[in-house]
């Protein structure tokens, strides 16, 4: 049984045609990789998933629920997280204040009170390295920090999908190193499907990635394991351009 399943899934904006016709399938625990250059589509598909659109055309299915017309709120307690590109704290509460309000809105919100997401949140800020910040405002944080916590709040929601956008985009190679082999740590250990949103950071699509989907104008046009996506002469012609592989075969 897939964790999620899209079905020829279209989003519209006026005449723009912003996700054309995708479908895909992420399996429990599996790691997902989504490329494509800017205007893609990759937000949007996002955006999709977790309910913040809903397509125009076609179907999200998750765990076999139909949720295509689901709001956001309902979708996180069923076990869907989700990180932005820029993160949203909750400025002027702690950074453990911030991550508590992961968990007290995830799967587990029906059975746990305040002070038991304040202990999740302290667990996962020791985890991810924030625990000399935990009582610190999350405003004063540096955005490397930020998008850390955001982090650690999206896994204190002990989600069974996790959907990161750009969630690595500003850290160094070392630190991206870490946040992948720290995700791989949590997500086998918990059982969480990650599906990580990326432009240019192909060092975290390699290294952590096990299935690539490429879009291009809306359109899913590679849908295969990392090395073979990365490998194909669509992606290099997305990615470079068509002239590309001619220019460098005259070269």
């Amino acid at each position: 049984m897939s964790l999620l399943r899209l079905e020829n899934v279209t989003k519209r904006f006026g005449g723009l045609v912003a996700v054309d016709r995708v479908s895909l399938e992420i399996k429990k625990g599996e790691f997902l990789g989504i490329v494509g250059p800017n205007g893609s589509g990759k937000t949007t598909l996002f955006n999709v998933i977790n309910g913040v659109f809903y397509p125009d055309e076609g179907r999200v299915f998750f765990e076999e629920t139909d949720i295509t017309r689901m709001p956001p709120y309902k979708r996180a307690p069923l076990g869907i997280a989700r990180t932005f590109q820029i993160p949203r704290p909750f400025a002027s509460a702690t950074v453990r204040e911030n991550v508590a309000v992961g968990a007290m809105f995830g799967f587990q919100a029906k059975t746990i009170n305040v002070e038991q997401s304040l202990e999740i949140a302290d667990k996962v800020i020791e985890r991810i390295g924030l625990s000399s910040h935990g009582n610190k405002s999350a405003g004063v944080l540096t955005p490397v920090e930020k998008k850390l916590m955001e982090i650690a709040r999206a896994l204190a929601m002990k989600p069974k999908l996790l959907l990161m956008d750009e969630a690595m985009a500003g850290m160094h190679p070392g630190e991206i190193d870490n946040m992948v082999k720290f995700l791989r740590e949590v997500a086998q250990e918990e059982e969480i499907a990650i599906v990580a949103m990326v432009e240019h950071i192909m060092r975290a699509v390699v290294n952590m990635a096990e299935k690539v989907i490429v879009l291009d104008y809306g359109e899913k046009i590679v849908d295969a394991p990392t090395r073979e996506a990365l490998s194909d002469p669509r992606v290099v012609d997305v990615y470079l351009g068509k002239g590309a592989k001619e220019e460098n075969a005259e070269g």
